[in-house]
């Protein structure tokens, strides 16, 4: 890991050096994303068969082959085993919990001349959860991205979750069990994508699409964007540690590991004001490191966009943190809450020492679907708030439309919109 101090005079530039991250636009990856997409948009079913058996070698003759269904969640959930089973009730109560306490309820008010004036507020009919199979199969995403759509009260859930070689991962389907998911297909890449967004005669097309994926599945879900709606395209996962030089260097050394083993790009940071600390922090790194079984890809990512950063002090710190934005946040100090009050920007604040941020990854309540790459400066982590609409409502009284009438009136004129004028013009009383 870089060693870094804030107090150099060319910190800034490194640190900016350190942390820029914008991917790089892959041509070849955005014309064949382009090209399956409208390929699933005009030949539907057809389409998606063809490319599951080249893509996922999964060879089905017709869309019932590649619909999981419910019973088979059933049973995957009671044939998992129990520890498993409990585990995953145990998180998702606590993620129902959590979300429940966002649910936002429809409003309205009377002003002085009785106009009534409000805001309503309904879920999606339908969303569509993309869920990465394969190797990379994530049972916590299933009911992180599954649960608040359904305290939010989202009609129908559809998942689609790839399956190579006819391969599922039994948790996951019985995360899909829990969560209530109301159809899975076994469909990955951008061709599932395209069936969500754009339906076909056996996948519904949904109003919003959120979950995980590969880069196809990324720029799929960008260019599909407008269309329907979509919950982030994410970048590289992100932890940044504030400590006080109190807390275990074994604990932060893993905390720091947690999120640089999700890949080489991720990007996990210490600050803190004491070298002495720093110093035996990277100590634990190096002992603890050998025996991690995703080694090679904690220490590119640490190698590569990783730092040690020495602050003059914690409000420095704190300082440092706001400008990056990040998405995990850790205060590891004795005292968080005298930081929090200052802290602007991140995704999630895991406060205290006790508070490693894999708790909030799988069963601490909060969604873990955060923003990355600096976009907490006004992005939000996913919630129930993103499976609901909100709707205006305005009804004028015969009174208040005679002041509001000449408001609208005087206003339209000045911006030479005729008949928006005369249109509030006519409900005036002569």
């Amino acid at each position: 890991m870089q060693r870094l101090d804030s107090s150099q005079a060319d910190f800034a530039q490194r640190l900016e050096a350190l942390t820029a991250w914008e991917e790089e636009l892959n041509l070849a990856v955005n014309d064949t994303v382009r090209e399956v997409l409208a390929d699933v948009a005009q030949r539907g079913d057809v389409a998606l068969l063809e490319y599951t058996a080249r893509f996922d070698q999964l060879a089905a003759q017709t869309m019932a082959e590649l619909e999981v269904s419910r019973d088979r969640l059933h049973e995957s959930l009671e044939q998992i085993p129990t520890a498993q089973r409990e585990a995953l009730e145990a998180a998702a109560s606590r993620i129902r919990s959590y979300h429940e306490h966002q649910v936002q309820d429809s409003w309205q008010y009377r002003d002085e001349q009785g106009n009534l004036l409000g805001q309503q507020i309904r879920p999606l009919d339908r969303a569509g959860l993309y869920v990465p199979g394969g190797k990379a199969s994530y049972p916590s995403s299933v009911l992180m991205n599954a649960l608040p759509a359904k305290v939010a009260g989202v009609g129908e859930i559809i998942m689609v979750v790839p399956a190579p070689g006819g391969e599922l991962n039994p948790m996951v389907l019985a995360a899909a069990a829990i969560a209530g998911v109301d159809q899975v297909f076994t469909l990955g890449g951008a061709q599932a994508v395209g069936a969500l967004a754009y339906g076909t005669a056996t996948v519904p097309a949904v109003d919003k699409i959120v979950g995980p994926g590969n880069i196809y599945v990324a720029t799929a879900k960008r260019q599909v964007f407008g269309r329907v709606g979509i919950d982030m395209i994410a970048g590289p996962s992100e932890i940044l540690v504030i400590c006080d030089g109190s807390t275990d260097p074994d604990w932060v050394a893993m905390d720091l590991f947690s999120q640089a083993e999700h890949d080489e790009n991720a990007q996990a940071i210490l600050l803190c004001p004491d070298s002495a600390y720093l110093d035996r922090v990277a100590e634990a790194i190096d002992r603890l490191l050998p025996d991690m079984n995703r080694r090679d890809i904690i220490q590119a990512s640490l190698s590569g966009r990783g730092a040690m950063i020495k602050t003059r002090d914690l409000a420095d710190a704190v300082a440092i943190s706001n400008q990056l934005a990040p998405e995990h946040l850790e205060l590891s100090v004795a005292d968080p809450e005298q930081l929090l009050p200052d802290i602007r920007h991140a995704g999630a604040i895991f406060m205290g020492p006790y508070t490693s941020e894999s708790l909030g990854d799988y069963c601490a309540g909060p969604n873990h679907v955060l923003p990355t790459s600096r976009s907490a400066r006004f992005s939000s982590p996913l919630g129930v708030y993103d499976f609901q609409k909100r709707s205006s409502l305005i009804m004028c009284s015969e009174q208040g439309v005679q002041t509001l009438g000449e408001v609208a009136s005087v206003l339209a004129h000045g911006e030479s919109l005729q008949a928006h004028a005369r249109s509030a013009e006519l409900r005036l009383k002569k």
